[in-house]
């Protein structure tokens, strides 16, 4: 950690303690928000734009979701200025905690569209503080300029974009500038502490806002919904090369999920690993009788199981590979429905992508032989296939709750596990020990 970023820590840090709404502020995770809407106090009131529009209600395909995706906004969340505007972002609300932050909205407040309300000025003033609402428009009954500046607060904060005033808008709203600082804070302290080289094409998870990005000269190009990890089995932090994309891939089975799931499958049902079109190796890929493995749960498997190619596969049809420590990686799945939920953390680690083979042709746009026409054309034979990539993509899976975007607009996102204040809490414990250190004689070389 710089000794710069130790001292914003401190700095802003006294302005807040850690908020109990740390699993509750939001729970919707939709994409990044339009274009200028809200931005921080100091920048040009963006209230004027457009609001977004509400999420469809009708049947989507991953075509029309990527596509509604990609027309929020063209901005990277991550690039190689991110962490700087962070940092702006959080001086920013630093100055605005000191003025007083913002309002908080009753739980209990109602707001109707053309009904006057009782804090209906009071939500005017909350949405004009944090640059959702221009400043002429402080007094009035819930118009269809106020429901456009909550359609904008919603999309910047993960909601889809109704312009009603819903449990988890005001959640959301009710979220303090402290916490917000706080947010911010752990967000610059994560990529301060990582290393990845932006290339001309590279693909970025966000892992609380559960999107993708493929970035091509500093813009979006292609933007997908994805599934990633539990709360109990995260998705890691990482950057690696993508190198092939696996077409009609096998799943060979993680040790812990067989030595768990599949064993327990496997005692109520012995029949499962056939209905699942699942075989067991040995260590030499050679198939083993499931009848002659112990299936107790008890030790780690000496085994390997696999399922086979097809449209039963939990891969899907499609599997990027990103060789990396935590041997996870991006994938189609057979349970595409999921893709339409706006909670999205269901995995057990790996990142399930929708449209994925809209992915796969852009990753392997340099090699013509495999445009989607062609992968389809493959993925129809049912035969396995694994394509090199002519040249490796960059990808970073990363962990921001909060982030703002070239055109000065600020998301935030829930911190689905807890990390933001585990961070901030060993940050203050480090920065802690190396100034007791600078004091102490036989120490003071450690805090140089």
């Amino acid at each position: 950690m710089s000794k710069r970023h130790a001292m914003m820590i401190i700095a802003v840090g006294v302005l807040a303690s850690a908020s109990a709404l740390a699993q509750t502020e939001t729970v919707g995770q939709a994409g990044p928000k339009p274009a200028t809407a809200g931005t921080v106090p100091a920048a040009a009131n963006p209230a004027h734009a457009p609001a977004p529009k509400a999420a469809a209600t009708a049947a989507s395909t991953a075509e029309s979701r990527s596509a509604a995706a990609l027309a929020m906004t063209h901005e990277p969340t991550y690039d190689e200025g991110t962490a700087q505007r962070i940092k702006d972002a959080a001086l920013s609300y630093s100055d605005l905690a000191v003025r007083g932050g913002w309002p908080t909205i009753p739980t209990d407040a109602k707001f109707a569209l053309g009904v006057p309300g009782a804090n209906d000025d009071l939500l005017r003033k909350r949405l004009i503080v944090s640059g959702d609402l221009a400043a002429d428009k402080a007094t009035g009954a819930y118009d269809q300029d106020l429901a456009d500046a909550v359609k904008r607060f919603q999309a910047r904060h993960g909601l889809a974009p109704t312009g009603t005033v819903t449990p988890r808008t005001l959640v959301a709203m009710n979220v303090s500038v402290q916490k917000r600082i706080r947010q911010l804070e752990a967000s610059l302290e994560r990529l301060e502490n990582m290393n990845f080289s932006f290339g001309q094409r590279y693909v970025v998870v966000n892992i609380p806002a559960a999107f993708a990005e493929a970035v091509e000269n500093d813009v979006v190009v292609r933007r997908y919904r994805v599934i990633v990890g539990k709360t109990e089995k995260p998705s890691p932090t990482l950057t690696a090369q993508i190198t092939s994309v696996v077409l009609n891939p096998t799943w060979t089975v993680p040790s812990s999920i067989a030595k768990t799931e599949i064993s327990a499958h496997m005692r109520k049902d012995p029949t499962y690993l056939a209905r699942m079109h699942m075989e067991v190796l040995d260590s030499h890929d050679n198939p083993i009788d499931p009848h002659s493995v112990d299936w107790s749960g008890t030790h780690t498997p000496n085994f390997t199981v696999r399922q086979h190619n097809g449209t039963f596969n939990a891969l899907g049809a499609v599997k990027i590979d990103m060789p990396n420590a935590y041997s996870v990686y991006m994938h189609d799945t057979n349970q595409r429905n999921l893709f339409s939920d706006d909670y999205r953390f269901d995995s057990h680690g790996c990142s399930r992508v929708d449209n994925v083979r809209d992915l796969a042709a852009w990753l392997l746009k340099d090699q013509p032989k495999w445009s989607r026409a062609a992968i389809d054309a493959e993925i129809a034979t049912g035969q396995h296939l694994e394509v090199a990539m002519a040249k490796k993509v960059p990808v970073a899976w990363i962990y921001l709750t909060a982030w703002m975007t070239r055109d000065q607009t600020i998301q935030f996102r829930n911190d689905v596990y807890n990390q933001d204040e585990q961070l901030l809490e060993a940050t203050a414990e480090e920065a802690a020990f190396f100034g007791k250190a600078a004091g102490h004689p036989l120490t003071a070389h450690m805090a140089q």
